[in-house]
């Protein structure tokens, strides 16, 4: 590891300086003795250990490394590894080769180590101030915001900005309580409706690590069964860490771990709890006082001492997804975390990933899963209306919805509420065969052909390559179907078509948290289903190709997720639980649906993902820019040989407002983007590449913007 003065001037750490300038290097250390530390204004330093390094927080990748700082003897007790510290950074109006700085403005700072001497040979300037004593960045947390800024091509810095919050000196000045001993191993619970859940229980009580891949069965019993998982961790004397999509799970894993675990054994940390209240819950962890951890992805990095066990639950919602740099993923942290601190993974849903199924497949997880007695047992009845049904139905032509889902919404309201789950507005589907329902795809790179605007002719949304002969390769079908479905009628119809029943609505103007067992309608988007006493007594599931079609290469896992998540809300079938989902009963998704086997479908995706050189199987980047500026980051980033660059194809505009598309260019730019393919093995010499190549660009003063981002969710 190499370190500077803070002035920012040599190498980086992990990054070779070129050969000519290693010789200088070594010539001119043998020749000149190693300098003392000492700061610029003559300051008295500490007597031992007077260099601290310090990672600056600057958040831009040629300024990856540490920088030596003097400690002054005033500051020596304070200047401890870990704190936080302001340092000047920065040359004013004059040189900084002879090591005095006239300007240069002060920065945030974490100091990572003291040492007693430093390999730069110029005087060393001293650290400014120390904001506080409290040690906030320890050595697991440092290494964890290192390996996932690797793992994405990401800055040390940036990744700390998410991983350690915001200070408040008031949350910081009061004492956290003490730790409560261990709580007793609890009882299995409902984990015995699993074939291995009482073993994966008691593993964990134990002090083991075991990990799993797990697919809950219906119902609202997951929560407990996380908080259980919980104590069994922390009666080992371990701590544990779960990580859910939102704020109405954190919610309910928050009331089941106060009911397992009893009053301040775990802490809740959230994004939007507010500065004061998360620093201080943030700070309880970090001092120990409490070993369980409950939070969304804000919580991924959470300190927790003596980590034995991390969970993340419904790893396909989006989410889970960090917006900002490096943009990693909780199920990657997490994973990282896992293998770095050699403890318990319980990665759980009611339905399951590409990524899950492939950890299974991998050997790394075990299945965690119910028979198939119990999931009939614990599942609603599921019926399907395709097209077929639709056209031969004149209910369904005049109104949208077909008879039997009419019926089924009659009979449910005798008895309780139901669900009516719609896809928001803006869903836009990609092509697909208009007989079978397969999705167009490139034949030279697999991606998915798009019809240009004015146009017939189709082009690669991956590649950009035009195909003028496309033909089904399952049916040999040669005509192309797009839908698109408007849903904001739909409250009104069924308010109309029951107008003694009261209708409830729950999607991005107001999401609804819980709704009350008496008959009513609930129309909700996908995502924002509320949890019904008792349970729904049916659901529909409109408009299926919207859901489907989308142009995204999770566009069917995707669906199956959210088509499981809304029927799991809905009572067993013992009890007339139903579910009508409008959409083609052939098409895969739908049949994983009706026979309740989101394993069996995951598995066959991944085979098919490895077939065509799709991610998770392979690694894939993104990089996106201003057309000149995109070209010539990739003549200068060094790829690995067996890399395949896919593109440029153009970048959709930005939409205004709220409805932007996540890496959309600024409004009135026109950029480009590719995608760079990697086998299995070379994703981290890919996100390496891609690194020090966008470090020497923006070394060299690039003002162009282009952005990186390794593993996107969103290839389409």
């Amino acid at each position: 590891m190499s370190s500077e003065n803070g002035q920012g001037d040599g190498g980086g750490e992990g990054a070779p300086p070129e050969q000519l300038a290693l010789i200088r290097e070594t010539v001119r250390q043998a020749k000149v003795p190693r300098a003392k530390p000492r700061t610029w204004r003559g300051a008295a330093l500490a007597k031992e250990l007077p260099v601290a390094r310090v990672l600056v927080d600057k958040g831009v990748l040629h300024l990856d490394r540490y920088f030596d700082y003097a400690v002054p003897e005033e500051l020596d007790a304070d200047a401890q590894p870990g704190v936080r510290v302001r340092v000047r950074f920065g040359a004013g109006k004059h040189s900084v080769r002879d090591g005095r700085r006239e300007g240069g403005g002060l920065i945030d700072g974490f100091v990572v180590a003291r040492v007693a001497a430093s390999e730069y040979q110029g005087p060393l300037a001293a650290l400014a101030q120390v904001v506080s004593p409290e040690p906030v960045l320890g050595e697991e947390l440092l290494g964890l915001a290192r390996a996932v800024a690797d793992r994405y091509a990401g800055s040390l810095a940036d990744v700390l900005q998410l991983a350690v919050p915001p200070r408040n000196a008031r949350a910081e000045k009061k004492p956290s309580p003490e730790p409560l001993p261990p709580p007793p191993a609890p009882d299995a619970g409902s984990w015995r409706r699993y074939e291995r859940g009482a073993g994966f229980l008691e593993a964990l009580a134990s002090g083991g690590a075991p990990r799993a891949a797990w697919t809950a069965l219906p119902g609202p019993e997951w929560a407990d069964e996380v908080a259980r998982a919980v104590a069994a961790t922390l009666s080992s004397g371990r701590g544990a860490l779960v990580v859910v999509p939102d704020g109405r799970a954190v919610a309910r894993v928050d009331a089941a771990l106060g009911t397992v675990l009893g009053e301040g054994r775990h802490a809740v940390l959230t994004a939007d709890a507010g500065p004061e209240k998360r620093y201080r819950e943030w700070l309880g962890v970090r001092r120990g006082s409490v070993r369980a951890v409950v939070g969304t992805r804000a919580a991924m990095f959470a300190p927790v001492r003596d980590l034995g066990l991390v969970v993340i639950w419904d790893d396909g919602d989006s989410s889970h997804a960090e917006p900002h740099a490096p943009q990693p993923h909780a199920r990657d942290v997490l994973l990282l975390r896992a293998a770095h601190d050699k403890c318990a993974f319980l990665l759980g849903s009611w339905s399951c990933t590409v990524e899950a199924a492939q950890l299974v497949e991998g050997g790394w997880a075990a299945p965690l899963i119910a028979g198939r007695e119990q999931v009939r047992g614990a599942a609603p009845l599921v019926r399907t209306v395709g097209d077929g049904d639709l056209a031969r139905d004149e209910a369904a032509r005049a109104a949208r919805l077909p008879s039997l889902a009419w019926q089924v919404v009659r009979e449910g309201l005798k008895s309780g509420p139901v669900l009516v789950q719609v896809p928001r507005r803006g869903y836009v589907p990609r092509l697909a065969c208009e007989r079978c329902r397969e999705p167009a795809r490139c034949r030279r790179c697999a991606g998915p052909l798009e019809a240009s605007e004015g146009t017939s002719s189709l082009t690669c949304g991956w590649c950009g390559k035009e195909e003028s002969a496309w033909h089904c390769q399952e049916c040999g079908g040669f005509r192309l179907r797009a839908q698109v479905v408007g849903a904001r009628r739909t409250a009104e119809e069924l308010g109309r078509a029951f107008p003694a029943v009261p209708v409830r609505t729950s999607g991005r103007e107001q999401v609804l948290d819980t709704v009350p067992g008496a008959p009513a309608l609930v129309v909700s988007t996908p995502g924002a289903e509320p949890v019904a006493e008792g349970g729904y007594a049916a659901a529909l599931l409109l408009d299926g190709w919207a859901m489907l079609g989308r142009p995204d290469l999770r566009a069917g896992e995707d669906a199956l997720r959210r088509w499981i998540a809304a029927a799991s809300l809905v009572r067993p079938q013992g009890t007339g639980g139903t579910v009508v989902i409008v959409a083609e009963p052939t098409l895969r998704p739908v049949q994983a649906l009706v026979r309740w086997d989101p394993v069996g479908h995951a598995v066959r995706e991944l085979s098919e993902r490895a077939e065509l050189g799709f991610p998770p199987v392979s690694r894939m980047a993104a990089v996106s820019g201003a057309p000149e500026a995109l070209a010539g980051f990739l003549a200068a980033v060094e790829l690995p040989g067996d890399a395949e660059v896919l593109g440029p194809v153009p970048v959709p505009d930005a939409a205004p407002g709220p409805s932007r598309r996540p890496g959309a260019p600024p409004p009135g730019e026109h950029w480009e983007r590719v995608l760079v393919r990697v086998p299995p093995g070379s994703g981290a010499a890919l996100a390496s590449a891609l690194k020090h190549a966008q470090a020497a660009r923006m070394a060299r003063g690039g003002t162009e913007p282009v952005r990186v981002r390794v593993d996107p969710p969103d290839i389409g």
